[in-house]
């Protein structure tokens, strides 16, 4: 049995969760609400405030959607209750970053600024302090957004690994390369 699906969520207080009889599962919390639709051959039982992912057999696509679906269901708990935070980095001469609400100014070593709307669910913040790396801070209750949202700033410059430069997450370590050698 699946290590993952077999582990039990612990519900913590203030949330609440409600699966409705077509499988779709709501969690609400002090962060927000998110759904999520369950794999149809899975069950979700509650007692006691601690949340267990059940399958009904041994089937190769019910091993494999168990761990997936109890994860799933354990981000949303935990991003409701608690919350995600990612923090990205700029690394280059001239990188810089700034917020004007949801709207995101990157200066990246092109000709142009790079403008990036944030979606809604993610709260933006950039900080800029002398001495230090521009940094761009994401924080949401959705995991799978955050993730995407910070996957996509990322790709706009990608760490290089000769020098280092570009946007990386913060304490990622960034696989460097020698460059060319001297003449003999």
């Amino acid at each position: 049995m699946s290590r993952i699906g077999k582990a039990p969520i612990d519900i913590p207080q203030g949330v609440s969760i409600d699966v409705s009889k077509d499988k779709v599962v709501t969690v609400k919390g002090p962060k927000g609400q998110l759904t999520q639709q369950l794999h149809r051959a899975l069950d979700i039982d509650m007692e006691d405030g601690v949340l267990t992912v059940t399958r009904p057999d041994d089937t190769k696509e019910n091993r494999a959607m168990h761990g997936l679906y109890r994860s799933l269901v354990n981000n949303m708990v935990e991003g409701v209750s608690t919350g995600y935070k990612k923090e990205l980095e700029l690394v280059g001469v001239g990188y810089r970053a700034a917020n004007t609400g949801q709207l995101l100014e990157l200066s990246l070593g092109y000709s142009h600024p790079i403008m990036f709307a944030v979606p809604d669910e993610v709260k933006l913040d950039t900080k800029s302090e002398k001495g230090k790396n521009p940094t761009v801070i994401l924080e949401s209750h959705d995991k799978q957004l955050i993730g995407q949202v910070a996957a996509k700033i990322r790709g706009f410059r990608k760490p290089e690994p000769y020098k280092g430069k570009g946007v990386r997450f913060v304490g990622e370590q960034i696989r460097r390369k020698a460059g060319k050698t001297a003449g003999k």
